[in-house]
């Protein structure tokens, strides 16, 4: 940044932070939430799950790596702006092409950098995740009429995202040696790093639009369904739930992941609902319900599926459990279908930034395969 350009993040409860334009200079509008993760803002900011969203970095200092060509999430930056405290002026990473800040500017994504972003992730914390808005330059107005903006802009609640970032056509992302298996991935902003994971593990996956019937999935002979992670609200996944409950009727091997946990859980006769401030970053710890195993765990979800810890319920495709809970507030990580093949989890066991605890995920899902042949 040469420039000094003024800018204001505002939120719908009238609170304003004053800071300086970072990226795109313009407005936006969007949920504002923010992530804990301390490093990973280049897969946080392509993360489709982020998709209408205003990111903002716990972490003091971002920036300090640049961006490179190699790590990205997805095709292009989903957040729909991005806030900062205190952006690296000179990156420094022999895998870095060019500064973070570049790559916001390239991609027209408006941010703003020098604010108090732990006040406002307190103050988030404490009120919960709401409608905000990023204006600077030209865009920065009146309080009251940057305000009355964030007031008329789209609630998260209700929001059908999914179809914005998933696949328009069908691809395929080849097993890496020796192919054991074939599984269809239902895309409802799937990570890249997904199916690269399930690659070294000798799968083929089709990765198929959200809109894909069960005569589509069945097209590629799969040995199992996966179900991915995405942004919006799981209440609007009528098609997807349908689906899903098809596969569960067939005894399909299914693994599904964020999202597709959510899924899973409408599928099974769960309901879901908003978290106050969600779960994003990646350091969340989760507690295994059978083991009583902690893993540390990247998460980025702002919905949950109802249920308690451990608890074990009946479902019309048999008996099926809570298999997973958060450490830190008790809500549902994941579900596992006893009577059946399927099971899912909230967080990221793709995780490229870390961490890893998780990654032994997707051999499960190879072994539920395996014993399904």
């Amino acid at each position: 940044m040469t420039e000094y350009i003024p800018a204001a993040l505002v939120l719908e409860d009238g609170r304003i932070f004053r800071g300086e334009a970072y990226g795109k200079v313009g407005r936006t509008l969007g949920e504002v939430v923010f992530t804990t993760g301390m490093t990973g803002y280049q897969e946080t900011l392509t993360d489709p799950s982020y998709h209408r969203q205003i990111v903002v970095q716990t972490a003091p200092q971002i920036g300090n790596t640049g961006w490179n060509d190699e790590d990205d999430e997805s095709s292009r930056i989903w957040v729909a702006g991005y806030a900062v405290r205190d952006p690296a002026r000179i990156p420094s990473n022999w895998r870095s092409r060019r500064s973070l800040v570049e790559e916001l500017e390239r991609q027209e994504i408006v941010g703003i950098a020098g604010i108090d972003t732990r006040t406002l992730t307190r103050h988030v914390r404490e009120l919960g995740a709401m409608r905000g808005g990023i204006f600077s330059g030209p865009e920065l107005g009146s309080d009251g009429e940057m305000v009355a903006a964030v007031k008329a802009g789209a609630e998260m609640v209700g929001a059908s995202l999914a179809g914005d970032v998933t696949t328009n056509e069908p691809y395929l992302v080849p097993a890496v040696g020796e192919k054991r298996f074939t599984v269809a991935a239902l895309d409802l902003g799937i990570k890249s790093n997904t199916p690269r994971m399930m690659a070294e593990r000798g799968i083929e996956v089709h990765v198929l639009p959200l809109s894909s019937t069960l005569d589509e999935v069945l097209s590629v002979q799969p040995d199992g369904l996966f179900l991915s992670n995405g942004p919006g609200d799981p209440a609007t996944t009528d098609q997807q739930v349908e689906l899903t409950r098809q596969a569960l009727d067939r005894k399909l091997p299914l693994f599904g992941i964020c999202f597709g946990n959510q899924i899973l859980g409408r599928a099974l006769g769960r309901g879901t609902y908003k978290l106050r401030y969600g779960h994003r970053g990646i350091n969340i710890p989760v507690i295994d319900a059978e083991t009583g195993q902690v893993a540390i765990t990247a998460q980025n979800h702002g919905f949950a599926v109802e249920g308690e810890p451990g608890e074990r319920f009946d479902t019309d495709f048999g008996r099926a459990m809570v298999s997973h809970h958060c450490a830190n507030d008790g809500a549902v990580e994941g579900l596992r279908l006893l009577d059946g093949p399927a099971f899912s989890v909230q967080y990221h066991p793709e995780a490229a930034a870390g961490p890893h605890d998780a990654a032994p995920l997707f051999d499960k899902f190879v072994d539920l395969m395996s014993e399904a042949r």
